[in-house]
């Protein structure tokens, strides 16, 4: 299989099936394509011929194209039943699937303020936008209420107990958490070391750092010569 992705700093949806197939052990090449948003830009020409949608991450396997987060997903948990990457209990199964949903569809004021920039450390910014932007405020307090219940019901140490791809799918909000310095309550501040204290988390955070390619599309609050 191959795994299309963006640039490692920037790119937060890569990152989930990235991070969940590397950490189970799901054996795929990686296929990393500079971001552009252009529409007759070079990284659009490469990634339609893999998906119509023109968005990347794609998983290619064969003659097949996924092109959605929740997809891929939903496609390796078919594919790998004994990776158990969605809980095997019922009730949990169906919480990871809800947290991952919201995330998938919700957010957009922590998405479109605090973008994935793993390379970066901006925890002025994060403190003036926790204190000027409701939106973000509010999805903060969403992210933290959902995890410590989420915490408190599994016990730990991820989000519904073992990893799965609820965490993989929450790993770029950790991030986010990381860079903004944005304010999280002890049990969610420790889960994010968890995240990030991952190998594959660190392996991904090594090349993301090595990268070098600044995009000004995603710098809003730097300016790069």
């Amino acid at each position: 299989m191959q795994l299309w992705i963006g640039n490692k700093n920037y790119s937060s949806w890569s990152l989930r099936p990235w991070l969940l197939m590397t950490h189970t052990g799901i054996a795929f090449d990686e296929v990393k394509l500079r971001l552009g948003f252009a529409a007759d830009s070079e990284f659009k020409r490469r990634i339609r011929t893999v998906s119509p949608a023109g968005r990347v991450p794609v998983l290619v396997d064969g003659d097949l194209s996924v092109w959605d987060t929740l997809a891929i997903a939903e496609y390796l948990a078919e594919s790998y039943p004994g990776k158990q990457l969605w809980p095997r209990a019922k009730t949990a199964r169906a919480n990871a699937r809800s947290m991952c949903a919201e995330m998938h569809s919700g957010f957009g004021a922590l998405r479109s303020s605090c973008p994935m920039n793993i390379e970066a450390s901006l925890p002025e910014v994060g403190a003036r936008l926790m204190h000027d932007n409701a939106g973000l405020v509010a999805d903060l307090a969403r992210i933290n209420s959902m995890w410590t219940q989420a915490l408190a019901t599994s016990g730990g140490p991820h989000l519904l107990g073992a990893f799965s791809v609820a965490d993989a799918y929450f790993a770029p909000v950790c991030a986010r958490i990381r860079t903004y310095a944005l304010p999280v309550p002890p049990g969610a501040a420790a889960y994010v070391q968890r995240i990030f204290a991952l190998p594959a988390m660190q392996r991904w955070v090594d090349d993301a750092m090595a990268e070098h390619e600044w995009l000004d599309e995603d710098e809003p609050y730097r300016s790069r010569a």
